[in-house]
């Protein structure tokens, strides 16, 4: 069915139709999988867990359970939304529903413009690693230090870049055969790390061994504000990718159900795997300043690579190629949820045509996967020849981006079933309470962080004009935002007046899915 045909079918049916993808490709342990995956554990916990530590000390995991609640709480959210509404847009397509064109139309683009300038990111954090991993394994710390050349770290990121690309492309079968091996090595790789810190605490072979304690799970242990939002900043970063599993929906089988249980699986997997190493290494190196502690500025942007060796011995390699992996495996799974709502837009006719194709023979989103590839390549390339501050301050920003396009999902969810808040327990629970908790936490946190960031000390401390630049780059990227869709509102009048995805669903799809 072409694009406009598709769209008509669209309009006739109250907005949702089915986009030529591979129904019922991806069962539950698959989407969990990647979406354990495009969180990347083993990358993100290793960059973040040294500073956590040097704002809250051993209340690490306390920190890291208060971060999890409005994930846990938007993610009751998206599980409603998808329960009633299956489709591959996701946060574009439910907010469309909710709010209408405009207000949908950004929400898209919130999360469009996360995951397509994260991919660069990945790419260039898997690059660092395979340097890493090869001096380790040679015992030649210089070959690491190839990485910081520009042109060999572009050109062997691109080589990454491609790579993904070309497995997101194939179908989903392809992409969970790879994600399985990936993420299962990872996973047993962390857990053998723990379970490794844990018993030598215990055998008395620790750096700065520090007894357990049950406190270090007490959020009221924590003594300051400043802390506690310390930990909301850190979620985003954390958990955040789970919905990748929501974007699959079409793909799914079960798709009223099976998304939104992987999203919630994923999201407790993730947050037992993160309180078990916190734990393990706390008790294992403390939380001084020593030559391993957590609390050293030296070791804090990589733990798990400096504490391998004093835990693992000679098979610390194995916690660098669980990293390498890590980013490797979130670059391919993250291409998963940009397309899909590219496809989406394009579908329903808020992006070109072109968008809404989708590979007759992989029955992916071919065009949209490229174009995502292309877009975060360049702007990686550019990045990285004008400035690394720059690259990773405008990642810093992104946060912004996440807690917007996350904060108006869950708010669409508590709009959208506004009719329905009181016909049962369950109903004010996950489609009001919940929803508009995480929201409004969101919400708060995303205006902290706009107000803080403009502070020239926030992020790298680079700054235009006496403002922040994670500020800068934060407004730019939602500012160009409202130009292209004002550009394709001229371009294309009927998604922006309701014409190819009704604001209000039809009566068909009131009734809730059992």
């Amino acid at each position: 069915m072409s694009a406009p045909e598709s769209q008509a079918v669209a309009a006739e049916t109250g907005g949702l139709s089915k986009k030529g993808l591979s129904a019922g490709t991806v069962g539950l342990i698959g989407a969990v999988v990647i979406g354990i995956s495009c969180i990347a554990p083993a990358y993100t916990l290793t960059a973040a867990l040294g500073p956590t530590v040097s704002a809250v000390g051993v209340q690490v995991p306390a920190i890291i359970l208060v971060g999890f609640i409005p994930m846990l709480l938007v993610a009751f959210g998206y599980r409603e939304l998808n329960r009633r509404m299956p489709d591959s847009g996701t946060s574009f397509t439910w907010a469309t529903r909710a709010f209408g064109p405009w207000i949908g139309w950004m929400a898209g683009w919130g999360l469009v413009a996360a995951t397509i300038l994260v991919l660069s990111n990945l790419a260039g954090i898997a690059v660092d690693f395979l340097f890493l991993l090869i001096a380790q394994v040679t015992q030649n710390p210089s070959i690491a230090d190839i990485a910081a050349q520009p042109g060999v770290n572009v050109l062997v990121c691109l080589a990454f870049m491609a790579a993904a690309t070309f497995v997101s492309y194939r179908d989903m079968q392809t992409t969970q055969k790879l994600q399985y091996v990936l993420v299962g090595f990872q996973v047993v790789v962390l857990v053998v790390f723990a379970v490794a810190a844990i018993i030598e605490t215990m055998n008395g072979n620790g750096f700065d061994a520090t007894p357990f304690d049950w406190s270090w799970f007490d959020p009221f242990a924590v003594s300051s504000f400043s802390s506690f939002a310390a930990g909301l900043s850190l979620s985003i970063f954390i958990f955040w990718g789970w919905d990748v599993t929501l974007t699959m929906n079409e793909e799914t089988k079960d798709p009223d159900k099976t998304p939104g249980r992987a999203a919630t699986i994923t999201v407790l997997v993730i947050v037992a795997l993160y309180l078990l190493l916190a734990v393990s290494l706390i008790m294992f190196a403390g939380v001084g300043t020593g030559e391993f502690g957590l609390g050293n500025p030296d070791i804090q942007d990589n733990v798990f690579f400096h504490l391998s060796g004093p835990v693992l011995g000679p098979l610390a390699a194995l916690v660098s190629l669980a990293v390498l992996t890590s980013s490797a495996s979130s670059l391919q799974s993250t291409f998963v949820s940009p397309a899909r709502t590219l496809l989406a837009m394009g579908h329903y006719g808020a992006l070109p045509e072109r968008f809404a194709k989708v590979s007759p023979r992989f029955f992916t989103p071919g065009f949209a996967t490229i174009v995502a590839s292309v877009v975060a390549s360049v702007f990686y390339a550019v990045m990285r020849f004008v400035s690394e501050n720059v690259l990773w301050d405008t990642i810093t920003a992104l946060g912004m981006m996440i807690c917007f396009y996350y904060g108006l999902t869950a708010f669409a969810c508590v709009w959208y079933f506004r009719k329905q808040w009181f016909d049962s327990v369950r109903g004010f629970v996950f489609t009001f309470l919940f929803p508009l908790v995480g929201g409004a936490i969101l919400a708060v946190l995303f205006v902290t962080t706009l107000v803080d960031s403009m502070d020239p000390d926030y992020g790298s401390g680079s700054q235009i004009f006496g403002l922040g630049l994670v500020f800068v780059l934060g407004v730019t990227v939602i500012l160009l935002g409202v130009v292209i869709m004002i550009w394709q509102a001229v371009k294309r009048p009927d998604f922006f007046r309701g014409r190819t995805l009704s604001l209000d669903a039809p009566e068909s799809l009131r009734r809730r899915r059992r």
